[in-house]
């Protein structure tokens, strides 16, 4: 089963979803990663739902990515007295270490590392941004701030510092817990949430010694500033809109989607667009114009992949929401402007690795070339081919399960197990069957062949060679 399209979904699975009956009809419906999110649910939970999603792999013959998303480091106030107090603009109250629970003049925040790192005049912004405060006197134990809008605090809400900072890691005791358990479960990725700096990555990367692909979310204004020293360690990165919306202003949070895919697509790093694509869909069976052009837009911006939370985990509709992104990405993808567009984006090839893959992706503008073969044993040949966005399909043959598993998330990307090849020949039968097999091109039809020499080892392609989709055999006339 081949992709209509070339952008990617990624689909969250949740009580809503994962059943193997409905992991099986989302993969089916369009979904080509499946995201494990650790905020919610059990390890007997994603333990369920990661072994479905193997079914449904093995039940439609397609490699099916699995994202394990950590919770990260989710600063929270402490409790009330009295759960919930009222508070109006211009109310002041302190902040401190005291476990003791709180009321209209004070109230814990367990973390000494914000106070550490709060000075006078510095936002605050609690509940996802439904209360703002302005800190005043501070000490490394306490914070007098005073309320600048919001009518309410209660119980254990978030607490997000967008102009500092915090020195804290972005793996918590929980996320270490869950990441050596995804890692056994044998995910593919493992996103990191609220990286704020290159360290978190790396110590991330450190741990996972290579047994998956890290990913790192940016929802963080710090991270924004270091996002070139971060990709340094990233495998993908996500545009992660949610709480990067509560510690930006409205108007800042396009003009970082556009900052983060355009960094990623020029390093050749996977991107992937999230949060609230079509947010309507949780309740209801259509989106608003609102989400089908924001979905519109990520595919004209040449990310990789869109993703879907709480319309696939929690909602009503959860086949409907994989269904009309399906349908808006091959609408995009069919506009004579869309290339266009998504070239803009990108500042073209600028490493001597990448020649031989420029000189296939300009070959694939002949008519008579049907697709790109790639084959590859790590996935980089095929990452970098898809960094060029060529308008024909790129299959890839791996002997490598894991590798194939992982280029789910890539655009453009269709991979396929396939046997290792020991020589030229074996290259040039593996790619010109295979993409008969798999309806990538019809007799006669161009095929271009991406590999490296020696044969199954890791590195860069060096091998470029044309071939062509056999004809028909004519049965000669009887005399």
């Amino acid at each position: 089963m081949n992709r209509a399209r070339r952008a990617r979904i990624v689909a969250t699975l949740g009580p809503a979803s994962r059943a193997p009956g409905t992991v099986k009809a989302l993969a089916q419906a369009g979904v080509d990663v499946f995201r494990l999110n650790f905020s919610h649910g059990s390890h007997d939970d994603h333990a369920a739902a990661l072994k479905a999603v193997r079914g449904a792999e093995m039940a439609l013959q397609r490699p099916l990515g699995v994202l394990a998303d950590l919770q990260g480091p989710k600063l929270r106030l402490g409790r009330f007295a009295n759960v919930e107090i009222a508070v109006k603009p211009g109310h002041t109250m302190r902040f401190d270490l005291d476990p003791t629970p709180g009321d209209e003049t004070r109230v814990q925040m367990p973390h000494p590392e914000i106070f550490k790192a709060l000075r006078p005049g510095m936002l605050l912004l609690l509940d996802d941004g439904r209360v703002r405060l302005r800190v005043g006197e501070r000490t490394d134990e306490w914070a007098d701030v005073t309320v600048e809008s919001g009518t309410k605090l209660s119980d254990r809400k978030g607490v997000a510092v967008p102009d500092a900072v915090i020195p804290v890691s972005a793996l918590t005791p929980k996320d270490r817990e869950d990441l050596a358990f995804a890692l056994r479960l044998g995910v593919d990725w493992v996103a990191l949430s609220f990286v704020q700096k290159p360290e978190d990555m790396a110590e991330l990367k450190q741990l996972v010694k290579g047994q998956a692909a890290c990913l790192a979310k940016i929802e963080k204004p710090a991270a924004l500033t270091d996002l070139e020293a971060i990709l340094d360690y990233c495998d993908g990165v996500m545009v992660a809109r949610g709480d990067l919306g509560v510690e930006m202003d409205p108007e800042e949070v396009p003009v970082a989607q556009k900052l983060i895919v355009r960094a990623a697509r020029n390093r050749g790093v996977p991107v992937i667009v999230a949060t609230q694509m079509l947010e309507s869909m949780t309740s209801a069976p259509a989106p608003t114009r609102a989400e089908a052009t924001d979905v519109a837009n990520a595919v004209y911006e040449g990310a990789d992949a869109l993703m879907l939370s709480a319309e696939t985990a929690s909602g009503d509709y959860p086949l409907e929401a994989v269904g009309i992104m399906d349908r808006i990405m091959q609408r995009v993808e069919k506009d004579p402007l869309w290339p266009t567009l998504m070239a803009s984006e990108h500042l073209g090839i600028d490493e001597d690795v990448d020649a031989l893959v420029g000189a296939a992706r300009k070959a694939t503008d002949a008519p008579s070339t049907a697709c790109v073969v790639a084959f590859t044993t790590l996935g980089g040949t095929a990452r970098r081919m898809s960094r060029e966005r060529p308008l024909k399909p790129i299959l890839v043959l791996t002997p490598n399960p894991n590798t194939a598993r992982r280029l789910a998330l890539v655009w453009g990307l269709e991979p396929r197990l396939g046997e290792q090849p020991d020589s030229l020949e074996a290259v040039t039968d593996d790619a010109v069957n295979s993409a008969v097999k798999f309806g990538l091109a019809q007799p006669g039809q161009r095929i271009l062949i991406l590999a490296g020499t020696p044969f199954g080892a890791p590195g860069a392609a060096n091998l470029l060679r044309l071939a062509h989709a056999p004809q028909p055999r004519t049965k000669k006339p009887r005399r």
